[in-house]
């Protein structure tokens, strides 16, 4: 349904295998980077315009050759092709385009001079991203040095080094420079990598004081097998060059090197904290990529009981309700019946109601599920409406070292929608926390629209995810109401106690764990009771508070309190409008463990 990409990072390279050019370094590092499925190689022969094309035909026949042995992987003829131009850069832009490149590889400067072109004419169009590697890049790359600070190629840098990581196991170390005027907090332009690669614990760091940057950098670079650096970020109206630093290096380092340059002209100041954390959708990728599983992965439950019972862990499943009489009977039975009795992977399953007044407690008793009001747990606390209340009082009422929330209202509910959120949690010990995710079909009068659901996702918690806490863009429901995560991180955590409590919960997370504390699983399909508009209005209200509530926090200053907190409604009745006005504020518990009823327990 949501398809995941092998290779979240560098996904198609080509390499223009120029006759009379040796390019074996830029063939080695392009199966680093991409491995060898995701190479293309095409050949490539200039012929000087006062010469007839036809007189590189034995050539072509020889260079058709070569490309037959240089690939590891049969293709057929297709890649076996030749092209014989006068002007063989134009050609090579054309196939970029039609092949749909990511990166282009050219060796410096063997490549420069078999195409007749220069580094300003390939950087001023840039049919993709670029990369240009020395003659010195070996088949066996064992560490790598990123001297990187932010700057706009920081993001290709990264994604090149950790493909290769990828492919080759190989240790990255990032080198960051610092003048001795300045201090690492003063420079604004590291701040957003910094913010990276506190997420990247694979990546070491070195750091250098000094007023000589190019000194530096080439005697670091002479201690790893590959250097990967940007080139000088100029104004689009300058003439584009690799720069003074990279040139260098390029010419006089005996080990390898890459220099990268991106696709598209850059605008943004390569001084400030804007251009560094452009390289935070590396980040997501990478964690995408990692993080994302399939439910049908873990349908193996013997085995994930084998792994609960050999990390010695209990598993919770709390069920929020208010009035669901008609599902809640099906949801217990179906979870019972599979994950308790035939397979034990469940030690227990509570309901928290939030006073029904319809038969759902009656129901959950009849199935001999024990029930409790949340208003009446913990009642000296008082007792607040919403999901998110009860949510947080279940972990007072629960006992697993693992805790999982699912709906009461999935009309197609089945036992993927909870060992698929365990599957990660037992499989991963540095994973905390397990959202889930799925097709939510809307329901129309009498018929079902697929993939309508989601709206104040969409149109609501995305935009401001994207927006203050991009390295969560990459969650695809944020909003799910089915999710868990272990005890020992659920009660460090507050709990919005109305709608704004998933989207609390997951900035809390990345807070304090990081992103990679955090996973999602497909569960395919959820079909329950859809919201009507003015609800949905009113859910959007109360997220948009609980995501300034945790700016506040994140940056010491209040917002709220000149912020208004009721919202007018729009009322219709029969052929009149008029405004109804609803209190709507977002109330926020403390994290559990800091209740002393519950420190006793």
């Amino acid at each position: 349904m949501f398809p995941i990409p092998k290779n979240a990072f560098i996904a198609k390279v080509l390499v223009p295998v120029v006759y009379g050019c040796e390019q074996k370094s830029a063939i080695h590092a392009a199966h680093a980077i991409a491995g060898d499925e995701n190479v293309l190689l095409s050949g490539f022969i200039y012929v000087a315009n006062d010469l007839s094309l036809s007189t590189a035909a034995v050539d072509a026949r020889k260079l058709r050759q070569t490309l037959k042995k240089l690939y590891k992987v049969k293709r057929g003829d297709k890649w076996a092709q030749v092209t014989v131009s006068h002007n063989p850069w134009e050609e090579l832009v054309n196939i970029v385009k039609r092949e749909d490149i990511d990166l282009l590889l050219l060796e410096w400067p063997c490549h420069f001079e078999a195409l007749k072109t220069s580094v300003a004419e390939i950087f001023s169009q840039a049919p993709c991203n670029i990369a240009i590697v020395n003659q010195h890049i070996g088949s066996n790359i064992r560490d790598i040095l990123l001297p990187i600070r932010g700057g706009p190629y920081a993001e290709l840098s990264l994604r090149i080094a950790l493909s290769i990581r990828n492919t080759s196991s190989a240790e990255i170390s990032s080198l960051h420079i610092f003048p001795n005027n300045i201090t690492r907090d003063q420079d604004v332009a590291f701040k957003g990598v910094n913010r990276v690669l506190k997420s990247l614990p694979e990546i070491k760091w070195e750091e250098v004081v000094t007023d000589n940057p190019i000194n530096a950098v080439f005697e670091a670079a002479q201690k790893h097998d590959l250097l990967i650096m940007g080139a000088s970020a100029r104004p689009v109206d300058e003439v584009p060059s690799i720069g003074p630093v990279a040139e260098k290096i390029m010419q006089e380092s005996q080990h390898g090197v890459i220099v990268v340059k991106t696709k598209l002209p850059y605008e943004i100041n390569p001084a400030s904290e804007e251009a560094g954390q452009t390289a935070i959708s590396v980040l997501v990728d990478k964690w995408f990529a990692e993080n994302t599983f399939h439910a049908d992965e873990f349908a193996d439950l013997k085995y994930l009981l084998s792994l609960k019972e050999k990390q010695n862990l209990t598993i919770s499943l709390a069920l929020p309700a208010l009035n669901e009489e008609q599902t809640v009977g099906k949801v217990i039975r179906t979870i019972k019946n599979v994950l308790m009795k035939r397979i034990p992977l469940l030690d227990e399953i509570v309901l928290i109601d939030s006073n029904s007044t319809d038969r759902t407690r009656q129901i959950a008793e009849k199935i001999d599920v024990p029930v409790y009001i949340h208003q009446e747990v913990l009642s000296q606390y008082g007792a607040r409406k919403g999901k998110g209340e009860a949510l947080w009082k279940s972990l007072y009422c629960t006992r697993g070292d693992i805790i999982i929330w699912i709906d009461t209202d999935i009309v197609n509910i089945h036992p993927r929608f909870i060992y698929g959120l365990i599957g990660p949690l037992l499989l991963r010990p540095e994973i905390d926390f397990v959202k889930g995710f799925y097709r939510r079909p809307l329901k129309v009068g009498n018929k079902m629209q697929a993939g309508s659901g989601g709206r104040v996702t969409e149109l609501t918690a995305r935009p401001l995810l994207n927006l203050f806490y991009p390295e969560l863009s990459g969650m695809i429901q944020p909003l799910s109401g089915e999710y868990g995560g272990r005890r020992k991180v659920l009660e460090q955590m507050p709990f919005f106690s109305g709608y704004g409590v998933e989207i609390g919960l997951l900035i809390d997370m990345l807070e304090k764990f990081g992103l990679r504390s955090i996973a999602q699983v497909d569960l395919q399909e959820r079909i329950h009771h859809n919201q009507p508009l003015e609800a949905l209005g009113k859910m959007s209200f109360a997220i948009i508070q609980a995501v300034i509530r945790k700016l506040e926090g994140k940056y010491g200053q209040s917002m709220l309190e000149n912020i208004n907190k009721t919202m007018k409604m729009i009322r219709h009745e029969q052929d009149r409008f008029f405004l109804d006005i609803e209190e709507i504020a977002e109330g926020e518990r403390p994290p559990m463990i800091e209740i002393s009823e519950y420190q006793q327990r």
